[in-house]
């Protein structure tokens, strides 16, 4: 078996670097491919920076991600303070070759296994220590030396760089949730929204703003805008919604699931003088959506 360890958040290009010759390898080796990740995210167990952490990929997004790239095995470990002490040698003896069978590690540049975690280098001597075979692989760069993280992409999606986002990511960012009732405010405008409640709470949300969108609901696939804000023309202190118009769609989906993917940032949020300003804005957005939906076909 060959072995590859990490939380592998958004399953990005970076990693799929990482996986694919993971996947390589055990095929050479006429063995099966594993990836070891945990659940929930450490910062969220130690309370580093837990507050500000949001994660690009659910638990199912990304044991959804990881088989559609050919890995054979997903291995969900529960993340805990206890399990969060184990040293380099205990993980990889008791738990990756005692526990799992593990021959082959795949080592990231970046890896770092067990609390005391050294060098790539250190951690290399520790498994061949132990009779693990290891192969190291290299980081990602794309084009104009923009190294692919979670972190980078994070601050994409924020800053509404959908493009940016998407070509770290190697496929299109979306929200999963399921529409609740709002306010009927869109409606009474011409412009009804399913309201999204988000079913995994820490998911990123992109940053303030109106998006062209692709929705799925019912089973179907259509086009749609999206707003994500507080809508400030309709007052303060309002919370934070993501409010998705679906072009050409009237049916009643209070309690549906919906997944809203992103396609481009179309403007910022602001605040209009009045509801017949934000009506033609929003006719204006859906123009603007629309044009770039016959430009994609």
């Amino acid at each position: 078996m060959v072995v590859a360890t990490g939380f592998f958040d958004g399953v990005h290009l970076g990693h799929r670097l990482v996986l694919g010759q993971l996947v390589a390898a055990a095929k050479e080796r006429n063995t099966s491919s594993t990836v070891v990740t945990f659940w929930p995210h450490p910062r969220t167990v130690l309370q580093d920076g837990a507050r500000d952490l949001r994660l690009l990929t659910t638990l199912e997004e990304k044991k959804t991600l990881l088989r559609e790239i050919g890995i054979d095995r997903v291995e969900i470990v529960p993340f805990t303070r206890a399990f969060s002490r184990m040293s380099t040698e205990q993980y990889l003896r008791d738990f990756l070759i005692g526990r799992l069978g593990a021959k082959t590690l795949l080592l990231g540049y970046d890896n770092r296994i067990g609390h005391d975690a050294g060098s790539p280098d250190q951690i290399q001597a520790v498994a061949e220590g132990l009779g693990l075979e290891v192969i190291r692989t290299d980081r990602l760069d794309l084009p104009g030396e923009l190294t692919v993280s979670s972190t980078k992409i994070r601050h994409a999606l924020e800053a509404g760089d959908i493009p940016l986002a998407t070509r770290m990511l190697g496929y299109r960012y979306s929200l999963l949730g399921v529409v609740v009732a709002g306010n009927r405010l869109g409606r009474k405008m011409g412009f009804p929204t399913a309201n999204m409640q988000l079913y995994e709470p820490l998911k990123l949300i992109p940053g303030n703003g109106v998006y062209h969108v692709e929705v799925e609901t019912l089973g179907e696939k259509f086009n749609g805008m999206c707003n994500i804000g507080v809508r400030p023309t309709v007052g303060q202190g309002n919370a934070k919604t993501v409010e998705t118009h679906i072009f050409g769609f009237d049916q009643d989906i209070y309690g549906l699931d919906i997944r809203v993917t992103f396609l481009e940032k179309i403007r910022d949020e602001r605040r209009f003088g009045s509801l017949e300003e934000l009506a033609a804005q929003l006719a204006a957005d859906r123009d603007r959506c629309l044009a770039l939906q016959a430009a994609r076909k």
